[in-house]
């Protein structure tokens, strides 16, 4: 599967308090996550965001609570996967969990710049920066992962699964 939009570039240590603020964590639902996405790191990143775009991080993204209000707030918002030089090991699950994308590639998180368009093919973790002809590679993402995403997250793979048995 092929993706294909801009960055928007973060920084390190980017933590989930920043990803959805702890004061919306009263609803659940998408939609309004989505409005407060990265509110605190850059509060005009919503107005700013096409949906397909990406996140471009440093070292660590997602550090702090374990919350799946986090990547369901990107997800919703149309973030279409999130490059990281690291990810904090709860959120890289949750990410998962929540069907959005998320590649490790600290030579990408290094090099590209916000703004740029990318074109992320997850099937092989490249990521193509079409204006340079730049392409950088990404830790594959494992079989089962790729399942969850493809099924939308955990749960909905889950539904898939218990029905596929049904019949």
């Amino acid at each position: 599967m092929e993706l294909k939009g801009r960055v928007h570039k973060f920084g390190d240590d980017i933590n989930t308090d920043e990803i959805i603020p702890a004061r919306y964590l009263n609803t659940s639902d998408p939609q309004e996550l989505a409005k407060h996405a990265m509110e605190d790191a850059d509060p005009e990143f919503v107005q700013k965001l096409r949906p397909g775009d990406f996140i471009v991080a440093g070292k660590n993204f997602g550090c702090g609570s374990s919350r799946e209000h986090a990547p369901l707030a990107l997800k919703a918002a149309g973030v279409s996967a999130v490059i990281a030089d690291s990810f904090a090991r709860i959120f890289y699950r949750n990410a998962f969990n929540m069907g959005l994308p998320i590649l490790e590639s600290p030579e990408a998180a290094a090099a590209l710049k916000g703004g740029e368009e990318i074109h992320v093919n997850l099937d092989t973790g490249e990521i193509k920066v079409p204006a340079t002809g730049q392409t950088f590679r990404s830790r594959p993402i494992p079989p089962f992962m790729q399942e969850l995403l493809k099924d939308g997250g955990l749960m909905a793979h889950l539904k898939k699964k218990l029905e596929a048995q049904a019949t």
